[in-house]
């Protein structure tokens, strides 16, 4: 009889510590899988920011003009030419800036900060028209050097009123939607209620504004 109930309490003790050891390799696993979807989810949110950016083209004629003086400023030299600059801006963010945090426990993703749009490039292109040398003032290949710089300056100040940070800004909000939408597809919530992008009065659109933001959004894509 004794034997049999210390068999009895072996079985009972066995399946109590075997389901102990399964519950607790199950509960490791699961954490594991969270960990590595919340790895996963962050590296394709850092994939998806980097389509944020925006190309504007410029046209520009800029007329060039250089004095030279000699002699005690008696006799001067004066070189000028047309130039003609087509310019490619691009518009972006520094992904470096941006920065967010994962609820494991949770399965929630936190934007805390993103960065205003800023210039990530220029590229200008110089056509010369009419070009004229002084006597003695004339155009060097230097020149060339020093007027690319003159025209990236242009063209840059150009860009607050060209409207492309604010499309800058649009793309950032659409993106944003885009990896709510990708957290949604593995069961993560994506929390930017505190977010702002661009400046401090630029909030992301809540309740009815922020819906008819993502039918925009998902219009947009469709095309």
């Amino acid at each position: 009889m004794d034997n049999v109930l210390d068999s009895l309490l072996g079985l009972a003790l066995g399946a109590i510590v075997t389901y102990w050891v399964y519950s607790f390799f199950r509960k490791k696993q699961g954490r594991e899988v969270t960990k590595h979807q919340s790895t996963v989810l962050l590296e394709k949110i850092k994939s998806v920011c980097k389509l944020i950016s925006v190309e504007g083209e410029f046209a520009e004629i800029y007329t060039y003009e250089n004095t030279k003086q000699r002699f005690l400023s008696m006799i001067s030299s004066k070189k000028k030419a047309l130039i003609v600059i087509n310019a490619k801006a691009h518009i972006g963010y520094d992904l470096s800036k941006i920065a967010m945090k994962s609820d494991v426990e949770n399965k929630k993703v936190t934007l805390t900060d993103f960065p205003q749009p800023e210039i990530l490039s220029i590229e200008p292109e110089l056509e010369f028209y009419d070009i004229k040398n002084g006597m003695f003032n004339s155009f060097t290949p230097n020149d060339l050097n020093v007027l690319n710089q003159e025209a990236k300056h242009h063209i840059r100040e150009k860009i607050p009123q060209s409207g492309l940070m604010e499309m800058a800004r649009k793309e950032a909000l659409d993106t944003i939607l885009l990896i709510e939408n990708l957290a949604e597809t593995i069961g993560w919530k994506l929390d930017y209620s505190a977010l702002e992008i661009g400046s401090k009065i630029d909030k992301l659109p809540k309740g009815n504004a922020l819906l008819e933001s993502k039918n925009e959004a998902s219009e947009r894509s469709s095309k």
